[in-house]
């Protein structure tokens, strides 16, 4: 096999993701000679459409908010997160010059709501500091007697390194490079990989009353999500969503789907209150007055000042009130049912949309074979993780970015002290 350069490396780093910059252009800056492969063209592909393209990059919060907010094998990250805490990370982006803002729930973004920003500044500190640059797909790890050697690239090409960090991502939007690449690698060096299942994804949901609210978005609504199985409450929020073809999404749906865990059509009920800011009172009260001022009009031509216009025809449906009953003629009974409708819109969840379309994939390299000191391998020397390769997720709020680059910092440290031990 052909050798891709005459150059033994201290560290290679397979992924230019957010873990894989932030561990090369830390492991060079101390000093070592440091390679980061991708496969893409172009790093931080997924980075860059992360948060809308504004880029959610930590949450600027302590270390327990930060482990309670994944759900994932929280407790395996206190060492990371411990190491480069959430804070680390604000001080490190502005310290390359990028400006931070903190947002509602102590989300973290770019003042100029740029990914591109933190894709520009994670770039230049790799190529600041002396890491080389490959690309280049990794096929195999190169291991001999329990301890990784390297890489063998899918054209043959092989990188000798004393060190592998492994963090290629999930299998979640393959079209950035993310394609279960890192799971393969760990699989070969003889690691446990966890059942894989999209997390923070769209909902599928049954009947085609999400079709024909297809673009409608509401603003400033209320979702309780209910696990009919254990029979409990397991979500709420506040916020905004959105009607698909084939269900719901949106930042509340997306954040509401990392709490489903084990899917079953019809297991999890999404109920959505329409009018937070009232009360069932004072929701009938509204009705009162709006029926009155039109008592005349058919009661489906009565709603356009309460709801968006797409969603009147499907709430008329579910009312049970004939389209065409005058407002005048509507019962008490009626309109306090239909308060009641309005308070509590109820949809069932039959499925998560693919992986391919989640923020991120839960499962990944089993965590008890991970040292959570080092990120090193238990199986194998020289072989670490990092980033969502490895079986932790968590949800939205900048938190799995966080994961990335604490993972990323302490693989990276670890290395760095290694060598130094063996000085």
């Amino acid at each position: 096999m052909k050798k891709l350069v005459d150059q033994l490396y201290d560290a290679l780093i397979i992924g230019g993701g957010a873990a894989g910059m932030l561990a090369a252009g830390t492991a060079a800056s101390n000093g070592l000679c440091v390679c980061l492969l991708e496969k893409k063209e172009r790093l931080g592909r997924k980075l860059l459409i992360t948060g809308k393209g504004r880029c959610n990059l930590t949450n600027n919060c302590d270390i327990q908010t930060f482990i309670a907010s994944v759900p994932s094998n929280g407790r395996f990250l206190y060492s990371a997160a411990t190491h480069f805490p959430p804070q680390d990370t604000i001080r490190f982006f502005e310290e390359l010059g990028v400006p931070i803002k903190v947002e509602r729930g102590n989300r973290v973004f770019p003042q100029s709501d740029k990914s591109s920003d933190i894709v520009d500044a994670l770039t230049k500190f790799v190529k600041r500091n002396g890491a080389e640059l490959v690309t280049g797909e990794a096929k195999r790890l190169l291991l001999k007697e329990d301890t990784v050697h390297g890489v063998q690239l899918s054209d043959g090409a092989e990188i000798a390194a004393k060190n592998v960090i492994v963090c290629c991502g999930g299998a979640s939007y393959p079209a950035t490079g993310s394609t279960g690449d890192g799971y393969r690698l760990a699989k070969q060096a003889g690691h446990t990989v966890t059942p894989l299942r999209p997390s923070l994804v769209p909902l599928v949901v049954s009947g085609s009353e999400c079709r024909d609210m297809m673009g409608l978005s509401l603003k400033n609504v209320s979702i309780t999500v209910m696990d009919t199985k254990k029979k409990k409450t397991i979500y709420t929020d506040f916020g905004e969503m959105l009607f698909t073809h084939f269900g719901v999404s949106g930042p509340i749906i997306l954040s509401a789907s990392a709490h489903m865990r084990d899917m079953e059509p019809g297991r999890y009920h999404i109920f959505i209150d329409l009018k937070p800011a009232l009360s069932i009172e004072q929701l009938d009260a509204r009705l009162q007055r709006d029926f009155a001022q039109n008592q005349n009009r058919d009661f489906c031509n009565s709603l356009s000042a309460l709801l968006p216009r797409k969603m009147i025809p499907v709430m008329v449906s579910k009312s049970g009130i004939p389209p065409e009953r005058k407002c005048n003629q509507i019962t008490k009974e009626m309109r306090r049912a239909f308060a009641g409708l309005l308070k509590s819109y109820e949809l069932q969840v039959s499925a998560f949309r693919p992986i391919e379309e989640a923020i991120v994939t839960s499962g990944g390299v089993k965590v008890s074979e991970i040292n959570p000191k080092t990120m090193q391998s238990k199986l194998v020397k020289g072989l670490y993780f990092a980033g969502e390769v490895i079986d932790v997720d968590a949800y939205t709020g900048g938190f799995n970015l966080q994961i990335a680059f604490s993972t990323g910092r302490l693989a990276a440290d670890s290395i760095i002290n290694k060598g130094e031990a063996n000085e």
